[in-house]
Formats: C-alpha cells, structure tokens, sequence
C-alpha cells in the first residue's frame, strides 16, 4: 500500500541524520471515498459508510476543495501513529481501544494537485508536496469530509524526500540482483554536502581540527565541507565565528 524513496545511511552517512529528517516531501496518494477505516487506511476496518456526492466529480469541484488545502494548518494526527502521549505510542492506546486526546500540529501544504479522479470506484488521486511532519492519512480524511464525505488512503508513494527523487532510486530487488554494482548507487557525504560551502584548512589547523579544537574562522554560521590540500575532511559547523567538527570521514 505505500511505496517510495527511502533515503538509507550506512557507515559514517548515519552520522547525518540530523541533517535529513527535516526535510519536506512530496507524496502521491489515493482516496477511497464512501468509506471510513479506524486507522484511516486500507489495513483498517470500516467504520463508517457515507454517500459520495456526485457534484465531486463535476466543474472541476475536486480542484477547488485541493486547493483549499494550500498553507499552513494545524493537523490532528491519526490514532495510529508513533507519536508518544504520556509516554506511550499513540497505536499501543487504540490496540487496546483507549483513547486519548491528540493535540494537532502545524503544518504547511506547498502544493495540491488532481491526479486522477475515478467515478465508477469513487477514488481520487493527487500529489501532494508538503513539511517535515504532515499525515497523509489524515489529509486524506480531511479532503474526503470537505468533499461531503469520508474516505481512507487506499495508495502512498513518496516521491521526494528533500534533494532525494524516485528517479534516481533504486529498488531492494535491483540491489538483490546486482550487489556487486552496489557502489554506484551511493552517494558519498562530500556530494551530499555539495551545495554547501566549503572551507580549506592548512595542516597545522588541520590536526588541531581533527583533535577537536575549535577554530576561529570569518565565516557565516552554518554547515560547510572541510577540506585540506584539496583533500575532502569531512563536515564542521560554524557557530558565533568558531569552527567545530562534526563528522570526520577519515
């Protein structure tokens, strides 16, 4: 049911997580509308049936309730989800059937577009691109009751996490077949980095770097790449003019 990019760290890429999971995405989801599940996908049981109007599928109607959708909000996550209330996970209380209130979260919608729409199924598909923390089962939900009605997310497939795109993906059964081609599909952290500035450092600087001595630099505060002598060194941040090391490739 939810397919996509799944940007995986290895080796000392893990070390850049942090620079990842804010990252914006953009997703392609359909609705299965008429019907309400209990974890607001397809893997749930129904919990509601409501007629779909028809004016859903005429004059452009389904475009003008998506673009409703665009700029930031606030959004109640689903029951089943990771997020903790009093320490425990939001799924483990609706396995059990408890529930809880869930306060919503700001999020932003950059971009809503009709993909497809589907009469004779009662399905709408588009794509979505949206912040760091949106739920596109609730934003399913959300479109079907401004639709007049209810619906569930039948289909995911994020295509786009941050820099990283589907079409430059690879699927686990491609790596299964070509292991040994494995290094081309890697991404090294000075290319990850590439977009940053860099800075180089003599050798003197260099090992006073390595030995986690923070430097005095001119540079803006941020994230830059190292180097010395042209030799790639690995990631520093820059704070109130001191550089400090944070991931060293070597």
């Amino acid at each position: 049911m939810a397919t996509g990019v799944l940007p995986l760290l290895i080796g000392k890429g893990t070390l850049c997580s942090k620079y990842l999971i804010n990252h914006n995405k953009i997703y392609q989801a359909k609705i299965q509308l008429g019907q309400k599940t209990d974890t607001a996908d397809a893997e749930g049981e129904i919990v509601e049936e409501k007629i779909v109007p028809n004016e859903i599928f005429k004059n452009g109607e389904a475009e003008k309730i998506l673009a409703t959708f665009v700029g930031k909000q606030e959004q109640v996550p689903p029951m089943y989800s990771a997020i903790k209330v009093n320490g425990k996970k939001l799924y483990e209380y609706a396995r059990k059937g408890q529930t809880v209130e869930i306060q919503p979260r700001q999020i932003e919608i950059y971009d809503i577009q009709l993909m497809e729409l589907d009469n004779e199924n009662k399905q709408l598909q588009f794509q979505v691109s949206c912040s760091k923390g949106t739920y596109i089962r609730s934003l399913c939900e959300d479109i079907a009751q401004r639709l007049g009605t209810v619906g569930y997310m039948c289909e995911l497939n994020r295509v786009q996490v941050g820099d990283f795109n589907i079409s430059n993906s690879v699927t686990i059964e491609e790596l299964q077949e070509n292991v040994d081609e494995l290094d081309k599909h890697l991404i090294s952290l000075e290319d990850l980095f590439e977009n940053r500035h860099a800075i180089n450092l003599n050798n003197k600087k260099l090992q006073l770097f390595l030995n986690g001595v923070q430097l005095s630099v001119q540079e803006m505060d941020g994230v830059y790449r190292v180097y010395s002598e042209n030799n790639f060194v690995g990631i520093a941040t820059v704070n109130k003019g001191l550089l400090k090391r944070d991931i060293v490739v070597f």
